[in-house]
Order: structure tokens, then sequence, then C-alpha cells
């Protein structure tokens, strides 16, 4: 706590913002953990085995299967197994899905806010620091001495490197998070294509029928 007084004390109002914004960032992933791994997020193993008896046409299989799915697309899956092949069933299941999706891209915005915001708030104290061992120096006028420029400058530094130390976490943090919606994203749209038009349905004709055609 000592340390984190000096480097407030050193840096200023902009290093106390950059601290508020670093705990903001640790708030917000800690939620996002715990809202993934409570909407099952990258855990599909039962609703895949799900989709893989419905495409095959075990119908009754994959409802059974799909009661021991936790996933936050379960209901989904389960409502378009009762009415395939319909379109507005489709759009509908389509909005739901994206909104569900949307939930978990809450708070996105805020990290990638904190990501670009923060360097740049590291180099305003750095500018203003500047400014201040600039003034330093002309109010000592003849007598200068180069330990207070040096000093000035490293401690104008200092709000620079706080930037990049909170801006570097939350924009790796903001990657993997994304990375993690897009799959998801993917995966939601493969699900709901399976069920609402099951592989029997897309075979192509095979040889024999493609002769007899001709």
């Amino acid at each position: 706590m000592n340390g984190l007084r000096d480097v407030v004390a050193l840096g200023g109002p902009v290093v106390a913002i950059l601290l508020v914004m670093s705990v903001l960032t640790v708030a917000v992933t800690i939620y996002k953990l715990w809202q993934f791994a409570a909407c099952g997020v990258g855990r599909h193993k039962v609703l895949s085995d799900a989709l893989v008896a419905w495409d095959s046409g075990d119908a009754g299989g994959a409802r059974v299967r799909l009661t021991g799915s936790k996933s936050y697309l379960a209901p989904f899956i389960e409502t378009a197994m009762h009415k395939p092949n319909s379109q507005a069933l489709s759009d509908r299941l389509d909005a739901e899905a994206g909104l569900a999706l949307a939930g978990l891209e809450r708070g996105f915005r805020l990290l990638d806010t904190i990501a670009q915001l923060a360097p740049l708030l590291g180099l305003f104290g750095t500018v203003l620091g500047m400014i201040e061992a600039f003034q330093s120096l002309q109010t000592a006028g003849a007598s200068v001495d180069p330990s207070l420029l040096a000093g000035g400058i490293w401690v104008a530094l200092v709000t620079t490197a706080v930037g990049l130390a909170v801006a570097m976490p939350t924009s790796m943090v903001l990657s993997w998070l994304e990375s993690r919606t897009a799959q998801e994203r993917v995966f939601a749209d493969k699900a709901l294509r399976t069920v609402l038009m099951p592989q029997d349905i897309i075979q192509p004709p095979s040889a024999n029928a493609l002769a007899d055609h001709a």
C-alpha cells in the first residue's frame, strides 16, 4: 500500500485515474469469467452429442441427450427440435440466440475503451510532467541543476509506464474474450442450422437417382 501511495503521489491524479481503470478491468474480467462459466461457454459436449443424434435421424435420442446439457443454447435447440423446417421459427431463434450472445459481449465496450484510453492518459500525464519540469528549470534561471531535469523527466514517465501497464493486459483479456464469443457465435449458428435443416434433407442425390433422372 505504501508503494501504491508513492506511485500515486509521483504521478498525480492521472495515475490515480489509471489505477481506477485497472480495478474496473479486473472487476469486468472476473465477472465475464463467472458469466462464461455459468453459461457453459465452450463446453458443449452434451449438446454436440444431441446434435449428432438429431442429424442422424435419432430425434428421441437427441431430445434425451439434450436434457443433460447445461449450455445456454439448450433451450433454443429444444425449441427448434419441436418445429424444424420453419422459417418463421428460424428467424425468431436467430434473434433470440443473437440476444444471448450480445449478453456475453456485455462489458466489452468498457474494456475496449480502457485499452485505448489508458496509453493516451499516460502520455497526457507525461506531457504535464514535462511541462512542470521545464517550468522548474525556467524558475531556477542560471543556476540549473541537471538532476532537477532528470528527476522531473523520470517522474513524468511514470504515468506512461502505468498507462501501458493497464492497457496491455486489458487488450489481451479483451482479445481472448472476443475470440471465445466469436467461436460461440459460429457454434450457435451451426447448431440451429443443424436442427432446422437436418443432414438427411441436404443429402446430395445418389448416382442411381441421377441416372434415373437422366
